[in-house]
């Protein structure tokens, strides 16, 4: 028999794109650590477009997988992991994973209709691949701010994980916490429009 449905809210999602080597997990390298230092919980995703594994043939957790096991749990005493083997997950399935962070930043996911922040790196690409999209939020490049902000977005350097911080806590995460603590944001602002999956993508 089949669960009832997740009805766990989401935290907030936000997706970090642009081009391959354009720096996006240089930004969540250098956002993470600034969203940690006011008090937020933050959650990461990556998508790639291939396989990977974490688990090695023979091991016993890899055993209950050729066992049948629909998912398998390995827990430490400092961490854990969680294997769906034949699963294509989207956000909204992840999220509902990390249901205890306040936001989730995740690298990828092009095709996704939630809040995108684009890196544009000069060596790269010149022009954004999403300047036309409603739901972009901001751009992280190391080109001139003025070749994009006179069309109203926001437009952060390279090295402004601050500013970036200041924007994401502003339409998604305020009141800030008091200090140690974590404050669970409103209900999802950003739950995707339109029914079509997020499929993982670089």
């Amino acid at each position: 028999m089949s669960a009832p449905p997740n009805t766990l809210r989401t935290p907030p999602i936000i997706t970090i794109v642009g081009m391959s080597n354009a720096g996006k997990t240089t930004v969540i390298e250098k956002l993470v650590p600034e969203l940690k230092r006011r008090g937020w919980r933050v959650g990461t995703v990556k998508s790639v477009g291939h396989g990977f594994e974490i688990d090695r043939e023979g091991k016993d957790s890899w055993r209950h997988q050729q066992a049948g096991a629909d998912a398998v749990a390995v827990i430490a005493p400092d961490r854990m992991a969680l294997i769906r083997p034949n699963v294509r997950e989207n956000l909204d399935g992840v999220g509902h994973l990390m249901a205890d962070m306040d936001l989730i930043l995740a690298e990828g996911f092009k095709s996704s209709d939630r809040p995108k922040v684009e890196v544009v790196r000069r060596a790269v690409r010149s022009t954004p691949l999403f300047g036309d999209d409603p739901q972009l939020l901001a751009l992280v490049t190391d080109l001139p701010p003025d070749m994009y902000a006179a069309n109203g977005r926001h437009v952060f350097g390279l090295e402004d994980a601050a500013a970036l911080a200041d924007l994401l806590e502003a339409r998604f995460l305020s009141p800030r916490p008091a200090p140690g603590l974590s404050a669970k944001p409103p209900l999802d602002p950003n739950r995707p429009h339109g029914n079509a999956p997020e499929t993982l993508e670089r």
